[in-house]
């Protein structure tokens, strides 16, 4: 299986990718304050494996409260709004980790000057050097990005050894899971085979800056307690997406 962290130096950095969806919990839109402070508390032990850890937070959970609004809008303003849905999020996280006694360092591609830093790479691989947590605001800063684009754009702009996308799912199916009761859930699988059978792990402009760089993704339930904490630490979770040359036949967990 291929291995979580580069084998070339002492240095652990992860690039966690969170979709706005999952800071809902059950409510319908918004931030829920018991998913956050969880999160905070989960990231903070992360932090205290001395791994250097950067995050990009969708704005879904934001953004779905004014989908009504954003009807008939053009699609250049209405990805801004969603930009301004991310710094929402990426602020309260900030906030919770802080609480947590996490030092941390918001960088926004928008300009924020009173709420952020813009985003400079030195900066943020010099903060991530230092131990504090880089949260990474307003996507890719240009419409029709998605922020899945954005996590692959800074994970490979920060030299992180790999992408950790947090969803509300355990891995990649064989198929969707909520529709065929068969879908067996891959342990691994080659990049290529992901796009060949045409499977759903990030979109196809992220996904084509993570090949061209062999930057790994890892895909894994965030809801279940322990979970980011076991993959740092190298256990067998989620569904782990490689480049790997000599690559082999999926793997099914």
């Amino acid at each position: 299986m291929s291995t979580l962290f580069s084998t070339d130096g002492d240095t652990r950095r992860v690039l966690l990718k969170l979709s706005g969806e999952s800071l809902m919990g059950e409510k319908a839109f918004g931030i829920d304050e018991n998913v956050l402070r969880r999160y905070a508390a989960e990231i903070r032990e992360v932090v205290s494996e001395d791994i250097e850890l950067a995050i990009v937070i969708g704005g879904g959970n934001i953004f779905r409260g004014v989908n009504n609004a954003t009807k008939g809008m053009t699609r250049s303003h209405a990805d801004y709004m969603g930009m301004l849905a991310t710094m929402i999020n990426a602020m309260a996280l900030q906030d919770a980790l802080e609480q947590e006694g996490v030092y941390t360092r918001l960088q926004s591609a928008l300009n924020m000057d009173e709420v952020s830093e813009p985003f400079i790479r030195r900066r943020a691989i010099r903060h991530l050097e230092k131990g504090r947590v880089v949260i990474f605001g307003a996507g890719t800063g240009n419409p029709y990005f998605t922020t899945d684009t954005a996590a692959a754009l800074r994970a490979l702009e920060i030299d992180a050894d790999v992408i950790l996308k947090g969803t509300r799912v355990d891995g990649v199916y064989t198929a969707d899971p909520e529709k065929d009761a068969n879908a067996v859930r891959y342990a691994e699988i080659h990049g290529n085979d992901v796009i060949a059978k045409d499977l759903k792990v990030m979109d196809m402009t992220a996904f084509t800056l993570c090949r061209e760089s062999d930057m790994k993704i890892i895909v894994f339930n965030m809801d279940e307690g322990g979970n980011l904490l076991r993959l740092v630490q190298g256990a067998s979770i989620g569904t782990m997406v490689h480049w790997e040359d000599a690559a082999p036949e999926p793997v099914l967990a």
